[in-house]
């Protein structure tokens, strides 16, 4: 086989490869899609529901807010 050939063959696998892989990544996106998709009717349902999730004491905000910092003074 001469070294074209060789390359050739090379490209060739490395495509069927990356198809491969293409292929299972397609799958996992439909199923994480649909698990998505069924996760947000249980929400919905239970929010028709009347159920609701406590207020929180603090806003999430406040609470991450970063401490302040002096302001940096800059060199001329």
């Amino acid at each position: 086989m001469t070294d074209a050939q060789t390359h050739l063959k090379s490209a060739i696998e490395q495509r069927d490869a990356i198809v491969q892989e293409i292929q299972e990544l397609n799958t996992k996106v439909a199923s994480k899609r649909e698990l998505g998709l069924k996760v947000q009717g249980i929400i919905e349902y239970l929010e028709q529901t009347g159920v609701k999730l406590p207020e929180e004491e603090a806003p999430a905000s406040e609470a991450e807010a970063p401490a302040e910092e002096a302001p940096a003074e800059v060199a001329e």
